[in-house]
């Protein structure tokens, strides 16, 4: 026992996931006295959403008075997320599209929910999302007007002022600590929950299912590969002129920490220390872009908003249609900006995801699953995405030290081990 709570939780979750899987295949019909213990895990992550999706998109946007304070450097860096943040759910959805994860296999999920298709007009579904009664939103779970209330209360309180609610800003950034330590211990109940869930899936559906699995992950680490070797070195070099490859040479320290971790928060100070000394920038940029960065931005979640978007559409039997895609790509910026930056939280909001859609929850075990897998490159670009967006910043904002970026050997690259 003791040697399994030593155990990382994304091993944990790999063995309850491959026990699960074996149950399944076993126990077939019997699998159905498992069932509840699944549910019992999924009903702990609904109970997080609500409170989770505010307290987190909030605390994020308040962290936008230090963007009026630095001024170009908040608003630039900003700019850098949003742009990123929708090009990365551009490209997962382009990629999922063209590689169909879970087209035809509609029959796998026909013992569960099926999502009806409609007429889809865009203006009636945009005006849906801003709320005639919050509180019926709340209770119906309708997680779009929700989000769109938040992010206007955000907004109204940076225009305010940290200074005219102090109170306020406190009890929020308090809320968001205590969320973020339920889901915290939530999350540590996933190897045993997944069990449950893929025995009962596997029993239920049959092995059909590891098809469409595996199109999902590698339409995930495709949509991933382009944006971290084709889109962000564009990026870079277009707007700095700077080397690409030098850039990736100074920052592997803190890939290699976010791969391994796969948390954006506990690499802050890796990051910290590469922008310094690695990178030639100082604190001033650094002190703000990447603390904001690894809260804000999730360019990897956001790609696998539109992986799981499309994957779900095609499960569910949903036409895609333009309009459709284009909720994907929304939800993609609005989602990926309010994903908290720890481990596991990618499964809470998967959750939100379909919930905002509209669809049944049955495929958020398989997501669960392959989270850890597939977790660990997002993590890594989300890292490579804050570190490439403060660059960038940097060298317009003439804060950039470019003889300590050319460096062959830079002093973190040789003494990784000791900061790590």
């Amino acid at each position: 026992m003791k040697r399994w709570l030593k155990m990382p939780l994304y091993t944990q979750i790999a063995i309850g996931g491959f026990l699960g899987i074996i149950l399944g295949i076993i126990l077939r019909d019997n699998v159905k006295y498992l069932e509840p213990f699944g549910t019992l895990f999924i009903r702990l992550l609904q109970m997080l959403i609500i409170p989770l999706v505010i307290t987190s998109i909030l605390a994020g946007i308040l962290k936008m008075k230090d963007a009026k304070s630095v001024g170009k450097v908040g608003g630039g860096f900003l700019l850098y997320l949003v742009i990123t943040s929708l090009i990365a759910t551009s490209i997962g959805v382009i990629i999922a599209l063209i590689l169909q994860p879970g087209k035809g296999m509609q029959s796998i999920l026909d013992h569960g929910e099926q999502v009806e298709s409609s007429d889809f007009n865009f203006m009636d579904h945009f005006l849906s999302w801003v709320p005639s009664n919050i509180f019926q939103s709340l209770g119906e779970m309708d997680m779009l007007p929700i989000i769109v209330f938040t992010v206007f209360i955000g907004l109204v309180m940076v225009s305010l002022g940290r200074d005219k609610v102090p109170m306020t800003t406190k009890v929020i950034n308090e809320v968001s600590n205590i969320m973020l330590k339920l889901t915290e211990y939530i999350i540590k109940l996933a190897p045993y929950g997944i069990l449950a869930l893929l025995a009962n899936l596997v029993g239920t559906f049959g092995s059909d299912m590891l098809t469409a699995v595996i199109k999902f992950v590698v339409a995930d680490f495709i949509a991933l590969g382009i944006i971290l070797l084709v889109v962000y070195p564009i990026l870079l070099k277009l707007t700095t002129g700077l080397n690409p490859i030098q850039f990736y040479k100074n920052i592997y320290p803190s890939m290699l920490f976010a791969f391994t971790t796969s948390t954006s928060s506990a690499t802050i100070p890796i990051s910290l220390q590469v922008t310094k000394k690695n990178l030639g920038i100082s604190e001033k940029t650094a002190g703000f872009t990447i603390p904001f960065g690894a809260t804000v931005n999730m360019d990897g979640f956001a790609v696998a908003i539109g992986v799981i978007s499309v994957f779900a559409a095609n499960l569910y039997g949903m036409e895609i249609s333009l309009g459709l895609i284009l909720q994907f790509v929304l939800l993609g910026l609005v989602l990926s900006i309010g994903a908290a930056g720890v481990r596991g939280a990618g499964i809470v909001m998967s959750i939100v995801l379909l919930e905002a859609l509209g669809m049944p929850l049955l495929i958020i075990p398989i997501l669960a699953a392959i989270w850890p897998v597939i977790d660990t490159g997002h993590t890594t670009l989300n890292i490579a995405g804050d570190l490439n967006g403060t660059t960038i910043i940097a060298k317009k904002t003439n804060d950039l030290n470019e003889d300590v970026f050319n460096a062959k050997n830079n002093k973190l690259n040789t003494d990784i081990k000791n900061v790590i």
